[in-house]
């Protein structure tokens, strides 16, 4: 029989990003361990075609596209969450974009927005919606994706690097918050995952044969890696952790 101490009977989680990819095998995960679940993106088409797969796996699921930079749409996701559901347990901020490759001087203003609404703005303003309610109960997890890139100087995607330092800052200032009302906000930091977001690094041999070489676990991180680390923050066993950015890359943040 499965521990306690990972079920999630009865609660609600909430994941942007979650038709493919980290975000998709964390909302999986979390219906497996018993939540209903939030699938979200951009697109009406490919959340529909998630929650039907997880219809047919029996998992409990909605789908409600949004675009995390449109604050309207932030607030259109939340409260057709709470007209389904009545409440909202958990919150996976994972949704992320990158349009800027190459030195940051050579980004243009439109694509700095760009980062910076999708992967900081509108996380912050997601948890400053959902939070509230969460603080009403007195029980509550947050988890925001950040990435290994929040914690080097990177020469080809740096301004993406500062936008997910700013999510680990993020989940620590809300954990200083929001803790008094037993409301727990971690981030975690996943290194090379092999993603469609990443495919152009592990799908070239030579990259990828260079990284797992330099990587203790000699391989590339999978998507449930990262859903397990989700599951323990969401779930009873994360209970006393709060206000901190755990990092899944297999160690080469360690070498």
């Amino acid at each position: 029989m499965p521990s306690p101490l990972f079920d999630l009977t009865g609660k609600t989680a909430l994941i942007t990003g979650s038709t493919r990819g980290i975000g998709r095998a964390i909302a999986e995960h979390l219906a497996r361990a018993g939540a209903k679940v939030v699938i979200s993106s951009r697109k009406a088409e490919a959340c529909e075609a998630v929650r039907a797969e997880f219809e047919a796996l029996g998992l409990a699921s909605i789908a409600i596209p949004c675009n995390v930079a449109q604050k309207a749409d932030l607030e259109q996701l939340v409260a057709r969450t709470m007209a389904a559901y009545g409440r909202i347990d958990i919150l996976v901020c994972n949704a992320a974009t990158n349009p800027a490759y190459g030195p940051t001087a050579g980004v243009s203003d439109e694509a700095f927005d760009k980062i910076m609404a999708t992967n900081i703005k509108g996380n912050w303003q997601l948890c400053n919606m959902v939070i509230p309610q969460m603080a009403q109960r007195g029980d509550g997890a947050v988890i925001i994706v950040s990435s290994i890139a929040a914690l080097k100087g990177n020469g080809m995607i740096g301004l993406y690097g500062v936008s997910k330092a700013a999510d680990a800052a993020l989940a620590r200032n809300l954990a200083v918050e929001w803790g008094p009302r037993n409301v727990r906000v971690n981030a975690i930091a996943p290194g090379l995952v092999k993603t469609d977001f990443a495919r152009a690094l592990w799908e070239d041999d030579a990259l990828r044969g260079a990284r797992e070489a330099q990587t203790p676990l000699r391989r590339l991180g999978e998507p449930d890696d990262i859903a397990g680390v989700a599951l323990l923050l969401a779930s009873r066993a994360g209970a006393f952790i709060t206000g901190q950015m755990i990092v899944a890359d297999g160690g080469i943040t360690i070498t």
